[in-house]
């Protein structure tokens, strides 16, 4: 079978197309054929073993999010049947519950093998069956980015009608954050580099928006936008350069997820609001399958449809990837097998 993957060094020179065995699925397994994948942030940092030891090992087989067809059960499956359409969780381990080290660090496309490869086998445990009216390029969008945004929006929080919420950019997560939390009949501004990309935020749904480029203290405008009151949600996406304005305008007692470091990973911020408004700084890292599974009946019920912007074939995997780097993308950037 056809797999790309990093082959001698660490590097995303040596990023490379190479040819594998086929699998077969063991007891308790299930062999899939791969009919799309959609790259996240993580995607351009496993390459250059951004996660030290946690990555992997070479050769390894990138890209965590796909959905795929069962064709094979091992012995005693009972999740799936052939024909099954699934997607395979980000973390293979975590089922439900809390997490602890292991389950957060079995997670697919670093260190275990990913899901650019025409055949993937894993464990019943690890697939959830997607709904029947996405596409399957949008389907491969929802195990990390959608699960993420999931996460911090409802597994963390119990916002409802007229609860405020920032969301930061246009990507994936932030996308899917604005579908969720419209979904929640919450009122939602998004900050973005990008007039024409907050207008077609505000087309899906957006309250408001706010160029922050334009508009450097966007913390000042955003208050005004919450009416002074501040936001009980902020989905923070960018890290160091924008977690000091997202403290200036959470409201107090507020939820402020930490999911992205994407200006920067090192904490500069103004502490002392952290306790003086008494805010919640929750980390966010996907989630369980459990909560997957409950997005997908919410997707399902609502009839949600991802956000993909642009459609590569196999063999562009490394021009995918450069795309994604470039920060042009609206929403999710996908393979197709």
């Amino acid at each position: 079978m056809r797999v790309f993957q990093i082959q001698d060094s660490w590097g995303f020179e040596h990023l490379q197309l190479a040819t594998r065995a086929d699998p077969q699925p063991g007891p308790g397994q299930v062999l899939l054929r791969m009919k799309a994948a959609s790259l996240n942030y993580r995607d351009l940092v496993v390459p250059n073993r951004g996660y030290g030891s946690f990555t992997g090992e070479l050769p390894l087989i990138p890209v965590s999010d796909g959905v795929a067809e069962v064709v094979e059960l091992g012995a005693g499956v009972s999740r799936v049947q052939v024909g099954d359409r699934v997607c395979p969780c980000f973390h293979q381990g975590w089922l439900a519950g809390e997490p602890d080290l292991e389950r957060l660090t079995q997670t697919l496309g670093g260190p275990l093998d990913g899901m650019m490869a025409d055949l993937v086998c894993l464990p019943e445990a690890g697939v959830v069956k997607v709904p029947a009216h996405l596409g399957d390029e949008e389907a491969a969008t929802l195990p990390c980015a959608a699960l993420t945004a999931w996460s911090a929006l409802v597994s963390h929080d119990t916002l409802g009608p007229g609860s405020r919420v920032l969301v930061q950019g246009t990507g994936g997560v932030a996308l899917f954050a604005l579908q969720f939390a419209k979904l929640l009949g919450a009122q939602v501004t998004i900050i973005s580099s990008s007039d024409a990309k907050l207008a077609r935020a505000q087309a899906l749904g957006a309250d408001a928006g706010i160029n922050y480029v334009t508009t450097p203290e966007w913390a000042k405008a955003a208050r005004a936008i919450s009416g002074g009151r501040g936001f009980d949600h902020i989905v923070e996406l960018g890290g160091e350069k924008t977690l000091p304005q997202s403290l200036r305008c959470i409201r107090p007692g507020g939820t402020l997820s930490m999911i992205g470091v994407l200006s920067g990973a090192s904490l500069a911020a103004p502490l002392g609001l952290v306790v003086t408004r008494r805010v919640r700084l929750q980390g966010i890292t996907v989630g369980h399958r459990d909560a997957f599974e409950a997005m997908l009946r919410a997707i399902e019920q609502h009839r949600l449809r991802p956000v993909v912007d642009r459609v590569f074939a196999f063999e562009e995997l490394k021009d995918a990837l450069r795309y994604l780097q470039s920060g042009a993308h609206f929403g999710k950037i996908c393979i197709r097998h």
